[in-house]
Order: C-alpha cells, then structure tokens, then sequence
C-alpha cells in the first residue's frame, strides 16, 4: 500500500499495532530471559510458610573495593525462630548469567519451600552473588591476573565473611557448601581446591575441570592456567581434602561434551580416595537439566551440611 493512500487516523492505527508488537517481542524476550521458556516459579498450595529474597551489596576488598550484588534465599521460617542457625549452600551462575536465574528458571527457592515443607529436607540459607562486572562480562569465578581481579577471593572470603556477620549462619565450613551451573559448577570446584578450609561440600552441574584459555583472566601467556585448572591442582588439594572430609557431587549430561571431563575428574577424585558421586543423566548443557536436578542438588546439599 502506497502511503500517500493512508489518512493520518490509518497511520495512527498503524503505528499502534506496530508498537503493540514491539511491546510483545520485548515482554516475550524479558520473559525467556527470566524463566528460559518455562513457567514462572510458584509454590504449590501445600506450602504455608515460604522463604523470601533479600539483595544485598558486599563490598570487596578483592575486587578493590567494588560493590557487587548479592541475593540471599532465606528459608521458611527464618524470621519465626531467632534462634536459629542455618547452613549456607554458595551457588554460582554460569556465562552468560545472573544470580537470580537459581530462583526464575532453576526455582530453588521452590524446592526448598516444597521439600521443607514435606520435611524431606532442613532448611538452607541459599547465597547467589553476581560474579562478574557485567552480564557478558566473562570472569570465570577466578583469581585473574590484573589488579582487583580477585573474584575468587571475592567469593571465599568477602561474601563469606559478609553473609556470616549478617545472617544467623552455620559459621564453619562443615555448615557451608558451594555450587554452580556451568562455568559456576567450574568456579565451585576451583574456589574449593584453592580454599579447601572454607567449604565442606562442593556440587557442580555440568561444569568442567580444565580453566578455559582465557587470556584476559589467566595472563598473556596463560602463565595463571595450571593454577586455576582443578585437573591439575588436585594432587597437590587432595591431603586437605581428605583430612576435612570434602565431598563432591557433580552431574553432567549424557549429551554434554563436557562429560569427559567429568568423567577424568571422577576418576582422579577415586584415585585420591576423596569421598564423591558422580552422575551421568540424559540430556544436555541446558537448563532444562538443571532444573530438573534441582532437588536432588538440594537434598544432596542438605543431608551433607551441619544441622543447627
């Protein structure tokens, strides 16, 4: 159609439907972003007493002083007994990612809500911090080269000391667990070989145990690789392991070409005799996997952390 032929009132219509459409495309890509295509999260109606987010900013000395956001699950029933400690489960998002895609896509916060409910599980105090200076921002959950890239130590240390003196935590590492989706199931198992006082648990979905070449992380000539490759770093982690107990529990897909690795690492974790469960489920590297296994990682996490 010509627009000479369209009168002012057609094209105001025009336009209408056009921005209409726009809103659409943007609320269906927001929608995917948040949820992945699944439904949002919602408590089934046997659940009476929920938990609830709280978003806090920690301050890192490691990252030279830079303010970084965290999320923090408080389990049912936090605020009804003051006189209760809790268990902290760490979970790390992959790349790209956010923290809150453990609550939107991964419903963790539902899981938690339904297996306490049930009584199948205590309850945890879940911790999500956003590891990277921004969505596309790849940091890898590691110690970079440059200054101010302490984003292990961010992790290990200044979230860790801030989630303790602000929560009613487990304080010692037998209360604390640490895991992680993809490049977070890497950054999981690296941070714990690194700080092996810190944690007691270590749970990675789909991650991997080789660091990737990233030169902007690990240096020019890769001089930071071998340090942060948990392929590489645990016989020398292992006596430590051992002496504290650390376990693993780590899954990938059967479709995942990352499950070699796993499978490697499964093997030098049985040599090392350290106490682990590796599974290989069907599926891919997607989040309908992660999904699916959120509550046996959850259960994995609560039968293994110190009770109150």
């Amino acid at each position: 159609m010509s627009a000479r032929w369209l009168t002012p009132v057609m094209i105001a219509v025009l336009g209408a439907f056009v921005a209409v459409g726009f809103v659409g495309v943007d609320h269906y890509g927001r929608n995917y972003w948040l949820y992945r295509g699944f439904p949002p999260p919602r408590d089934p109606a046997y659940v009476t007493v929920r938990g609830s987010v709280e978003q806090i900013d920690v301050t890192s000395p490691a990252l030279g002083g830079r303010s970084q956001q965290v999320y923090v699950y408080l389990p049912p029933g936090y605020n009804d007994h003051p006189n209760r400690r809790y268990p902290v489960l760490y979970l790390l998002h992959g790349f790209p990612g956010r923290p809150l895609a453990f609550l939107l896509t991964v419903r963790m916060g539902v899981v938690e809500d339904e297996l306490v409910a049930k009584r199948k599980a205590q309850p945890l105090i879940l911790v999500m911090p956003f590891g990277s200076t921004g969505t596309f921002t790849d940091k890898e959950w590691a110690n970079g080269i440059g200054p101010a890239e302490g984003w292990r130590t961010f992790v290990s240390r200044d979230v860790v000391r801030a989630i303790d003196a602000r929560y009613r935590t487990v304080a010692t590492r037998t209360g604390r667990g640490i895991g992680g989706l993809s490049e977070g199931g890497y950054g999981a198992i690296n941070i714990a070989l690194q700080t092996p006082q810190e944690f007691s648990l270590v749970e990675s979905w789909s991650g991997y145990e080789k660091a990737a070449h990233n030169h902007s992380i690990f240096g020019r000539q890769l001089e930071g690789l071998a340090t942060n490759t948990p392929l590489d770093r645990l016989r020398q982690a292992a006596p430590t392991l051992r002496r504290n107990h650390t376990y693993f529990w780590f899954y990938s897909g059967s479709d995942d070409s990352l499950k070699d690795q796993n499978r490697v690492f499964a093997t030098a974790l049985a040599a090392a005799h350290i106490p682990h469960t590796y599974l290989e489920l069907r599926g891919g590297h997607n989040w309908a996997l992660w999904r699916g296994m959120a509550w046996r990682a959850y259960l994995a996490a609560a039968k293994r952390l110190a009770h109150a």
